[in-house]
This record gives structure tokens, C-alpha cells and sequence, in this order.
């Protein structure tokens, strides 16, 4: 990643979103990173160049130039962030009309368009057009005016994309918020806070009396809790308690829950007990935005904290999913601590092994036995997940059944017959 290549991406994407019958406006965010100014200039220079007109709504959450690109009608919008990963990484989010992330397809056809770029040229800067009082003012309208009087909260904006959206938000609906995370220098997103990390938020939330604590990834599409006793709670956890409270209600459209194949099967026991169900993806928000389309669901997210509520965001918003909890907390008069004990999960173990390379699974004798294996043992009462992490030269390993000792016996397998088949780097 690095300017030259922003510039080409930018420029391919815009000839693309510019096949429509109007390219006009291209809306540009980012995060806090230290390359993030210089990368979000090469790319919109690249969109000039092809014909658009780039806007910068400045430091802005991801979820945040999505919905500005719907409410605006944009063609394209583009964010410059690197996500829940450290500081010295970058990347490149597109969405495209009304807020959706891009599909595979359209990948493909942004990258048809890269031997074509021109070479980088320089171009004047792209017009300033802060979005973050817009996104506030909408997000503080979820919930009535002063909601929130007499509540203390813990914010953890991992010194992202956040720092200037989510505290306010909730000062504005009466919270009294405890800041960390707010100091971004370029260099210190998500390090050592934010929902990567939650020590920090659980410490603050159990020493100064909060109701609750919120942690976010560094631009601001996923979140975390923790309980006013410093407990945590992950994206399983917020489904769930989303998911139950809106069956009570009859507000679940086809009492549908999507969630991807990391879930914990309790999720599914939960949901299935109120008269629910849940249906899994592949992992990654884009599939699971996909299938709730393809269901008319309006629920659905994964474990790490990336919760989509579809009638009000088109694509992941921590925020959102943050002031929906406090809503059910408000509707129901009870602590988050009472909240999350209306499910159990399985026992699961997982681990993150890194690798040199990423050949087909099927490729790898040792390891495919050792899964074969596995699944035969757990069918019926559990599951096996083995998997190539899609940012990081990792294999993801998850093991899930109702007897903790036989789970972590299976990941310790796994990972033997992962070293065993040659590719782990620490060979």
C-alpha cells in the first residue's frame, strides 16, 4: 500500500462507479493513522483524474461515510483505514450507491481497470466537507432526548476514527462518559485499547461505577461491551441479547438472525428456544449484509463485534449497536450483567497460527485427516472451523462442543497437525 497504488485505485474505481450514468460526488474518510492524509490525497487525485469530484468528510467511523454515501446519493465513497490492525498498516474500504460494500464481482471489475491507470500526477486538494456533526446529530436521534441523564459510561474509541463521534453522541443524550482511547498521535491506534483490547475498558468500567463500558475498533464499525461489574461481552453476546429482546417484541422481521459460521452455537439455542432462527455465513460482514438482504432480515453480525441493525445503517455501526443495548437496558430497567445470563454459550477454544504460506487445506494431508477426525467425534454435538485469516498471514483454528477438556484437546490436534503438515512460520 502505498501512494502510487492509492492513486491507481482510485482512479480504477472511479472509471468503474464512473460507468453509471453520473460519477459526481466521491466521498473520502479515514481514521487517525499517520499515512492516512497522504494515501486519501493519492486516491482522491486518482478519482480527479478519472473524472469525479472527491470530497474529504474528514476524520470520520467507517459506518459513517457509508450512510453518507446513502443519504447523499453519492456513486462512491471510499475510506482510508486499516480497521481493528496496528498503526503501521493501511487499507482501502469502497462503497458504492446507497452505502453498500462492494461485492466480489465488483472487486473484480475495479481490478480490471488497473493496467489502464495513468501514471500519479499531482492534482489540486480535494474539497473539505466535515461529516461528523451530520453523523452525530442522526446518531443521538435514536433515542429520545435525554435518554440518558444519570448514566456514566466508559468509551474506548482506540484512538481511531471515533474520537470525535461516539463520546459526544452520548454526552449529547445526557451520559456522563469517561473517555479512553482519545489521544490518536498517528501512531497508537488500537494499540493497547480499543475492542482489541478491553483490559483497559473493563478496569475504568468496574473502578468508577459505570452502568457499562463500550470499546471500538479503530474506525469505528465494530464494538464491544463490558457489564458494570468489568465483564465482557462480545458481538455473540450482543446478537443474542438483540435478537431475544426483539422476538419478545415480535420486532424481528421473519424471526430471523444472521450470524457467520464463528458464532457459538448457543447463539442458535437461544434464538431457537423464543421461536427464532439463525442462519450462518462465511465470515466477514459483506456476507452476512448479503444474506440479510437475501432473507429480509434486519439483525445480524459476527463475533468481533461487527453488528449490522439494517433498518437504520446499511452496513456495521458500533455506535448504533451500542445505543440499541442502552435502548433494551431503558425498555427493560435492567443491568447489562442480568441481560447477557439469558444465553450460554458452548465451550470453544480457538487459535490464530502464523503461516508462511496458504495452500488449500485439502492440500495438506496431515491437517485434513486431523479435521476429518475431528468432525467425525463432534457431529451432531459441535463444530470444526479451519481457516486462513483474510487480512493476516494467519490460520485461524475453532473447535466448539459441550465438553471443555474434549474442545481443547481438538485445537491442540490441529494445531500439531497444522505444524506437522509445514506451513506454520514457527517451524
Amino acid at each position: 500500500m502505498n501512494e502510487a497504488f492509492a492513486f491507481r485505485l482510485g482512479w480504477s474505481a472511479a472509471r468503474w462507479a464512473g460507468s453509471e450514468p453520473s460519477l459526481g460526488e466521491v466521498l473520502l474518510g479515514r481514521d487517525t493513522r499517520a499515512s492516512g492524509p497522504a494515501l486519501l490525497a493519492a486516491v482522491a487525485a486518482g478519482i480527479a483524474a478519472a473524472g469525479g469530484r472527491p470530497l474529504s468528510l474528514g476524520i470520520l467511523p467507517t459506518p459513517a461515510v457509508a450512510r453518507a454515501v446513502q443519504t447523499r446519493g453519492a456513486a462512491l465513497g471510499v475510506v482510508l483505514t486499516a480497521s481493528h490492525n496496528p498503526a503501521a498498516d493501511n487499507g482501502i474500504k469502497f462503497f458504492t450507491r446507497g452505502g453498500r460494500k462492494l461485492t466480489d464481482g465488483d472487486e473484480a471489475a475495479v481490478e480490471a481497470w488497473l493496467d489502464s491507470a495513468p501514471p500519479p500526477c499531482a492534482a489540486p486538494a480535494p474539497e473539505e466537507r466535515p461529516a461528523a456533526p451530520d453523523y452525530r446529530d442522526w446518531a443521538a436521534s435514536l433515542l429520545p432526548a435525554g435518554a440518558l441523564s444519570g448514566w456514566r459510561l466508559v468509551v474506548d474509541c482506540a484512538h481511531g476514527a471515533t474520537v470525535e463521534t461516539t463520546p459526544a453522541v452520548l454526552r449529547q443524550l445526557g451520559a456522563e462518559v469517561i473517555p479512553i482511547g482519545i489521544a490518536p498521535d498517528g501512531t497508537n491506534i488500537n494499540r493497547d485499547v480499543g475492542s482489541e483490547h478491553p483490559q483497559a475498558l473493563c478496569t475504568a468500567v468496574a473502578a468508577s461505577g459505570a452502568r457499562l463500558g463500550l470499546a471500538h475498533d479503530g474506525d469505528g464499525d465494530r464494538v464491544v461491551l463490558c457489564d458494570e461489574a468489568g465483564a465482557l461481552l462480545d458481538g455473540d453476546d450482543l446478537l443474542t441479547l438483540l435478537a431475544l429482546d426483539a422476538l419478545e417484541r415480535d420486532a424481528l422481521p421473519g424471526r430471523t438472525l444472521v450470524v457467520t459460521e464463528q458464532s457459538n452455537l448457543g447463539v442458535d439455542a437461544a434464538v431457537g428456544r423464543r421461536g427464532g432462527r439463525v442462519l450462518r455465513t462465511a465470515t466477514g460482514d459483506r456476507q452476512v449484509i448479503a444474506r440479510m438482504r437475501a432473507e429480509g432480515a434486519n439483525l445480524g453480525g459476527e463475533t468481533s463485534g461487527h453488528i449490522v441493525c439494517g433498518d437504520v445503517s446499511p452496513t456495521g455501526d458500533g455506535l448504533v449497536a451500542a445505543l440499541r443495548v442502552l435502548e433494551v437496558m431503558r425498555r427493560r430497567g435492567e443491568p447489562l450483567s442480568r441481560l447477557r445470563r439469558q444465553w450460554e454459550r458452548f465451550p470453544q477454544r480457538t487459535a490464530a497460527l502464523r503461516v508462511r504460506e496458504r495452500p488449500p487445506l485439502s492440500d495438506l494431508p496431515p491437517l485434513a485427516a486431523a479435521i476429518a477426525a475431528l468432525e467425525a467425534r463432534l457431529a451432531g454435538r459441535g463444530r470444526v472451523l479451519v481457516r486462513y485469516s483474510g487480512t493476516e498471514p494467519l490460520l485461524r483454528l475453532l473447535v466448539e462442543g459441550p465438553i471443555e477438556a474434549e474442545v481443547a484437546a481438538g485445537v491442540a490436534a490441529l494445531a500439531a497437525a497444522t505444524r506437522a503438515a509445514g506451513i506454520a512460520a514457527d517451524d
